[in-house]
């Protein structure tokens, strides 16, 4: 018999200077990144080892996010979620700032990630929050390659004419599975949803130094069995821009969905076998549990056990929200 009460969970954002961040995540996010002018991500959600979230208000206040599943197992993330992956959390969950170009990277797959790392691999999501006027990204090749072309354009040093750029704008999705070239350009502020895996192969890194004079390591081996060399028509994930409740992407990883919320809202989780985690990217309101209630504002982040299959949601002012969950 567990002394406590699952309630909808908030964590302490796990923050992390990064030599291409910024400040955005406390002027837009209202995250407390004290006077770092170069926080690159707040890890809202982690169980990530060394990085494991701990809770941040409530009668569970303080408690990591391992000491939640292990103690209240499917009850908190899912029977099934729980057989799966026991007390590893299976999603790392981030808010990007980019104030400068990520350098160019590929993460590799499950195989890949286990055989080398005793990891997860790395599938993610870009929800773009905030796009500066002439921001872009780039994800995957703009034309079919192979392996030899590749390394034919890197080692010329022209790798980034065989990259597929996009102009970015706000709301716009982008799904990336593991082995998909890419990065994140200057001037974006991006909600990532991913599988729980730190694993990055940095390919170039626009010959950059960090604060000590010292260009940053590259994997250029390691990469090359990693990336997938295909070709595809549209990078970029389409969705119903006009509907309240859309679904971004579904993946074996996870499903994401786009709610606008804009009167009371009923959402029912009984048929998920899964955790929900809430993004609120604009807006403010409360979410209503039984009797029970807490708010929700612009950056918060909140896991919803698999317990409370019932949430009313209401919004104060319109509000945007990510909802996530493994199916």
């Amino acid at each position: 018999m567990n002394n406590f009460q699952l309630y909808p969970l908030k964590f302490q954002p796990i923050l992390k200077d990064k030599i291409w961040g910024g400040k955005k995540l406390k002027t837009v996010l209202n995250k407390p990144i004290g006077t770092s002018t170069e926080c690159g991500e707040s890890w809202e959600i982690s169980g990530v080892p060394g990085d494991i979230s701990v809770v941040s208000e409530g009668s569970l206040q303080g408690k990591t996010l391992v000491n939640l599943i292990e103690e209240f197992k499917g009850e908190l993330v899912g029977d099934k979620v729980f057989e799966k992956f026991k007390s590893d959390f299976p999603l790392l969950i981030k808010f990007i700032d980019a104030n400068q170009d990520l350098s160019i990277q590929v993460h590799p797959n499950d195989a890949m990630a286990k055989e080398r790392h005793n990891s997860f691999g790395k599938t993610e999501m870009w929800y773009v929050v905030d796009a500066e006027k002439g921001a872009s990204l780039i994800s995957g090749f703009n034309k079919p390659t192979s392996k030899g072309e590749y390394l034919d354009y890197f080692s010329s040093g022209k790798l980034t004419k065989l990259l597929n750029k996009e102009h970015v704008f706000n709301d716009e999705v982008y799904f990336l599975p593991a082995g998909r070239v890419h990065t994140i350009g200057k001037g974006l502020l991006i909600a990532e949803i991913q599988q729980t895996s730190d694993i990055t192969y940095r390919i170039y890194d626009f010959d950059r130094l960090d604060a000590k004079g010292n260009k940053r390591d590259l994997h250029v081996e390691q990469a090359l069995d990693a990336i997938d060399y295909s070709y595809y028509q549209d990078y970029k994930t389409q969705y119903d821009t006009k509907s309240n409740e859309t679904e971004l992407v579904s993946c074996p990883y996870f499903t994401t969905k786009r709610l606008i919320v804009d009167n009371e809202l009923n959402r029912n989780y009984s048929t998920l076998d899964s955790f929900v985690v809430l993004m609120c990217l604009q807006g403010e309101g409360s979410l209503h549990f039984g009797s029970n209630s807490i708010s929700y504002t612009l950056g918060d982040t909140i896991l919803i056990p698999n317990k409370l299959s019932e949430l009313t949601i209401l919004p104060s002012s319109f509000s945007k929200l990510l909802e996530v969950y493994v199916l």
